[in-house]
């Protein structure tokens, strides 16, 4: 695979992982699609561009670093459908960094299609129905079934004719330039750890029991997470949060009361049902925890001038982005706007020294954020 990769300077690229069977989820699967070369190509209307199709397994193959140094050429356009998610996995999992990214959903954005999903695209480009059931499963399982695979394969395998067509497209629509930005964006993004622990604060089930249970709740959330990761599960996986709801109003004494929980199976009763009980005769003698304190977002410290600039971006964002069929976000996003309305540019090269203003956008939308930030 790796020797036919390197003569191709184009290469579709997919992951899966098993975020839904995990406790910490990992990459489970690679799928790659390259273009079969024009002399051996049997092109029919389903599938005018053959492609060769790899499906690459990290569970087994632990020496990655070969792909790794054809994704980062330059020379090389990785192809992903949504590409952001990918990029940072692989940068994750196998300190992979992609050097030249096109983005197929990003595309479909920036030409104002509805229904921007690979399955929607696939099915109304080539006639391709996709199987949803695939979406739920468990893709750290081995082997592999041969629905799993043909799923999986059909996730690269359309993605060089569809950049193709995308391609005519946003030409035709002098959008082009404006999509090799976005492209170039993505390129540099890379995987952050998160900032935020999980907490049981984002259950909304804190919000339902009384200030006297919640020290009881935290208990319970306590013992879900040290289990999910003692199993390797996702927490929703051993007790969902209506489940700690429950237990947190009703606070069962024995495995009778327990079993009368709604959502608490035979199967986690005889594999919790104890640990429960001692979690919720604990969680009773715990105090309240301390409320968080409120997160203040960015647009809540601005000034009155830049929070009116901040305002009549926006607006003009959504007029823009409603004239052009597009998401507003597709224009800018709103970390984009917050540092217009902070640092104020009063040139086309002071707006583009926000990194993600590149000379298209700042040349197609600079006159009117120009004169909108001056007003302010």
């Amino acid at each position: 695979m790796i020797a036919s990769l390197r003569d191709q300077p184009l290469i579709a690229v997919d992951t899966e992982s098993d975020s839904l069977y995990r406790y910490h989820p990992r990459v489970c699967l690679i799928q790659i699609s390259v273009c079969v070369n024009a002399a051996d190509a049997h092109p029919t209307p389903a599938d005018p561009m053959p492609t060769v199709d790899y499906l690459l397994d990290p569970l087994s193959f632990h020496r990655l670093q070969p792909l790794g140094q054809i994704l980062a050429d330059p020379a090389v356009e990785i192809v992903f459908h949504a590409a952001e998610n990918d990029v940072r996995l692989l940068e994750r999992d196998f300190h992979f960094r992609c050097a030249n990214v096109y983005d197929t959903q990003l595309a479909a954005r920036i030409l104002g299609r509805d229904g921007v999903g690979l399955a929607a695209i696939l099915q109304d480009e080539f006639g391709v129905i996709s199987d949803k059931s695939m979406q739920r499963t468990d893709w750290g399982r081995r082997p592999l079934t041969p629905q799993q695979m043909t799923y999986a394969q059909m996730d690269t395998h359309y993605l060089p004719v569809l950049r193709q067509r995308q391609i005519a497209a946003l030409q035709e629509a002098d959008r082009w330039e404006e999509a090799q930005e976005g492209f170039a964006a993505l390129a540099e993004l890379r995987y952050e750890q998160p900032t935020q622990e999980r907490t049981f604060w984002r259950m909304k089930q804190t919000r339902e029991v009384g200030k006297a249970d919640l020290g009881l709740l935290e208990e319970l959330w306590s013992w879900r997470e040290i289990t999910a990761e003692r199993l390797d599960r996702p927490p929703f996986k051993v007790l969902g949060d209506t489940v700690l709801g429950e237990l947190t109003q009703r606070k069962p004494t024995s495995l009778a009361e327990l079993a009368a929980i709604p959502g608490f199976g035979d199967q986690q009763a005889s594999r919790f049902g104890r640990e429960v009980l001692e979690a919720v005769r604990l969680g009773r003698e715990r105090p309240a925890p301390p409320f968080p304190e409120a997160s203040v977002r960015p647009e809540q410290v601005l000034s009155a001038s830049e929070r009116a600039r901040y305002d009549a971006l926006r607006q003009w964002r959504t007029e823009t982005a409603t004239a052009r069929g597009v998401d507003p976000d597709i224009i800018f996003n709103n970390d984009t706007l917050l540092q217009i309305a902070t640092q104020r540019p009063a040139s086309s090269e002071e707006l583009q020294k926000i990194a993600a203003i590149g000379p298209w956008k700042a040349r197609t939308y600079g006159a009117a954020v120009l004169a909108l930030v001056n007003r302010q």
